[in-house]
């Protein structure tokens, strides 16, 4: 199986734009889940493939009624839009209230996501935006079908203190307790921090220590390049090219060292969707 679930504990470090960059030079195909029960971002910065404006009701909210009388796999494809850049998404709600119909069907989605990558006609990988997440946050109820948790963070050092506490308490709930740092329970928890690139090296190697020490079991997996104007590129606001940003430069080290760390895990070869780089 291979759900990667991204999140954040507090404020806005760019969960969206990490899942979408991420999957934009994901090796295989990817289906990018906006589960953010807040809401989501894509149908109001990016376009459809067709070039106008994604559709708000095609997506999780309208996978709700599909998931109440049970979901297979290959149905989400029947919920995705495709991109201008060919990226296959599942658009996330409009407004919070939303969420409200997506209750007690959180695991079934879970288990939907996790085993797209086992589907005999249209394999993929599903990178799920959760947005913020807090003790009681429903979307938590997909992290147990992961194979992946990314906490996202930026690195001023209440965000730092906020990823680790956030690290131990996911390895409470999903694990039993406190685990050590060769733990290879399932899902993993693993951090990424929203870095300047120039000072990277010296801040992964703190932030793993910082994470070892408190016994999260978590690890920091990669940076993701600070860049403003990458996100914008990415997001379809600004020319440029994207495949020579930092950010999709960072992306690719990134999901470079995710499938050295972890592929293994993951060996069900499917074809790789169209994105940035390929």
């Amino acid at each position: 199986m291979a759900l990667i679930a991204l999140a954040a504990d507090k404020g806005s470090p760019g969960v969206t734009t990490a899942a979408v960059a991420l999957a934009a030079v994901w090796p295989r195909r990817v289906l990018v889940a906006e589960t953010d029960p807040a809401g989501g971002d894509l149908v109001y910065r990016s376009a459809a493939a067709h070039g106008g404006p994604l559709n708000p009701n095609t997506g999780m909210l309208s996978i709700a009624a599909t998931a109440r009388r049970g979901l297979v796999p290959d149905q989400l494809w029947d919920h995705a839009q495709p991109l201008s850049g060919g990226l296959d998404v599942l658009v996330g709600l409009g407004i919070a209230e939303q969420a409200a119909g997506l209750a007690g069907i959180w695991p079934t989605l879970g288990r939907a996501f996790a085993q797209l990558a086992d589907s005999p006609t249209a394999p993929a990988d599903v990178i799920a935006d959760c947005g913020r997440i807090a003790g009681d946050s429903p979307v938590v109820e997909l992290f147990p079908h992961a194979a992946l948790v990314l906490l996202v963070a930026r690195t001023e050092p209440e965000s730092l203190a906020r990823v680790r506490d956030r690290a131990a308490a996911l390895a409470h709930k999903l694990h039993g307790g406190p685990r050590g740092a060769a733990a290879l329970a399932t899902p993993l928890i693993g951090v990424i921090l929203v870095a300047d690139p120039g000072n990277s090296a010296k801040l992964v190697q703190q932030v793993n220590e910082m994470l070892m020490a408190a016994g999260t079991g978590a690890r920091v997996v990669g940076t993701l390049a600070d860049d403003p104007t990458g996100a914008e590129q990415l997001a379809g606001r600004r020319r440029g090219r994207l495949d020579k940003s930092m950010l999709i430069r960072s992306a690719r080290k990134v999901t470079a060292d995710v499938y050295q760390q972890y592929g293994t895990a993951w060996a069900h070869p499917a074809a790789g969707a169209p994105g940035a780089g390929r």
